[in-house]
């Protein structure tokens, strides 16, 4: 079987990053076909390990986080929306995953180690965070994923949920499925930086462009966007390297936009040929820009509005998918806790070895 499992922690609305990065791969995933069962986990468990004292939080963005996977066009009905909090068993197997784990070996993973400096978290590191990498190791497992779609910089993430899995099945036979990471096919959408130019987009910079911002928000977003420094003027010859606009225009634009919108140029690479030697100001890149993002978002505002008028129904999905979540971890549980032999009760196997052991 081929099985997704891949999610977003609910520490605010989504951004074109989060789009570009995992979304839009996410329905073509699940539109292609290819899969036979797809989770999309809503990660409220792993985002208290840096937000526990602020639960609302949490709270006010899960429901935030479904509305814009429904509004680009993640299907409930084909894919398994749920909430990671509400399937208990995940808890169970990240509690037998951390005995095969070292702390030097989470110690010496790389995303911990940025987002524990990227956190100011090195004086004081909450458990919960440090154990982030075995936690998803559960998530994955917990779903027999094959696949787990993820950015460059979650590659330690998921190389560690493989030694667990490696580790597990060593220790105890075969039982857990080793999953394979996904990388985005557009290496512009791999990581996606904010307005300001900034490596990463993110909500505390106030650099993000949502998926679910207006027109208005979009265009004063663009047109506030950092470009090149040193082009001052129109005729000035312009860097298209490290030029936010233009990183942008690599992740959204296509020829179909060129033609519609600045016919009078070829492709995206002609245009940025005509930046590079000079005679084209910024403030028309970013009106080409502009209009590739409406393009884009338009429908995802729409498609929203259809969800948001129906939130009892958004609701409702969400808690079933969420047992549907825990029935098949528990599965799962199940046969790492044979596969452990700490099944007692699982049938008579316990007692029977116990009379035989003592003669009876």
């Amino acid at each position: 079987m081929s099985i997704i499992l891949t999610g977003d922690r609910p520490t605010g609305k989504l951004h074109i990053g989060h789009y570009v990065g995992a979304l839009k791969r996410r329905v073509e995933l699940q539109n292609s076909g290819e899969f036979d069962e797809i989770y999309i986990m809503i990660a409220d468990a792993q985002a208290l390990t840096d937000n526990a004292e602020d639960p609302a939080k949490i709270r006010d963005n899960v429901l935030e986080v479904a509305l814009d996977n429904l509004s680009v066009g993640l299907d409930p009905d084909q894919s398994v929306l749920f909430v990671q909090s509400g399937v208990y068993p995940l808890t169970e197997l990240c509690f037998y995953y951390m005995n095969l784990v070292t702390v030097a070996r989470l110690q010496r993973n790389p995303t911990v180690k940025s987002e524990i400096k990227m956190r100011g978290f090195e004086a004081s590191i909450p458990v919960g965070f440090f154990n982030y990498p075995i936690s998803q190791a559960a998530d994955i497992t917990a779903f027999d994923a094959t696949v787990v779609p993820v950015g460059e910089d979650q590659l330690p993430m998921l190389e560690q949920c493989r030694e667990i899995v490696h580790k597990f099945n060593e220790t105890y036979g075969e039982t857990l499925v080793m999953p394979k990471a996904l990388l985005p096919e557009n290496e512009a959408a791999q990581r996606l930086p904010g307005t300001d130019g900034k490596a990463k987009m993110s909500k505390s910079l106030n650099n993000c462009i949502y998926i679910s911002d207006d027109s208005k928000t979009v265009q004063q977003k663009v047109m506030s966007m950092f470009t090149d420094p040193d082009h001052l003027r129109v005729e000035d010859p312009g860097k298209v390297e490290g030029n936010t606009v233009f990183t942008y225009l690599d992740a959204f634009s296509t020829t179909a936009h060129v033609e519609a919108y600045w016919p009078e140029y070829e492709n995206l690479e002609a245009i940025k040929a005509h930046y590079r030697r000079g005679g084209l100001g910024d403030v028309k890149v970013k009106r080409f820009l502009i209009n590739v993002l409406e393009e884009t978002l338009e429908p995802f505002r729409q498609k929203r509005a259809y969800w948001e008028a129906r939130l009892p129904e958004v609701t409702e999905r969400l808690h079933e998918a969420t047992k549907i979540a825990t029935e098949k971890a528990e599965a799962t549980v199940e046969r790492v806790r044979k596969a452990m032999r700490i099944d007692y009760f699982a049938d008579n196997s316990f007692l029977e070895e116990a009379l035989r052991r003592y003669g009876k």
